[in-house]
C-alpha cells in the first residue's frame, strides 16, 4: 500500500501496467457512467452518493483494514472545507 501526500491510499502499479493515475481516471469514468445511469433511472442523487461512499469504504476496509481507512477518513473534513471536492469553485 502507498499513501500519497494527500493521505490517499493508492495501489501499486496495476498488474496490466496501467499507471495508477490513469487507472484512477478510468475508474472515475466507470463510476461517473454508473452514477449517470442511476440518476437517469430515477434514483435519488443522495441515495447514489451514500451507496457509492458505503461501497468505497467497504472495499477500502477489505483491502487495507479499518485503521488505514479511519486514518484516511480523519483527513477528509479539512480537505472538504478547503474545497478539494467542490466543483466549479472560484479560487481567490
Amino acid at each position: 500500500m502507498i499513501i500519497d501526500e494527500k493521505d490517499e491510499i493508492l495501489s501499486e502499479e496495476a498488474e496490466d501496467g496501467i499507471r495508477p493515475e490513469d487507472e484512477r481516471r478510468l475508474a472515475m469514468s466507470y463510476i461517473s457512467d454508473a452514477w449517470a445511469d442511476a440518476i437517469a433511472d430515477g434514483v435519488d442523487a443522495d441515495a447514489v452518493a451514500h451507496a457509492a461512499l458505503f461501497t468505497a469504504l467497504i472495499d477500502l476496509v477489505a483491502a487495507y483494514g479499518e485503521t488505514a481507512v479511519a486514518e484516511l477518513a480523519e483527513g477528509l473534513p479539512k480537505r472538504i472545507l478547503e474545497g478539494e471536492y467542490t466543483v466549479n469553485r472560484t479560487l481567490q
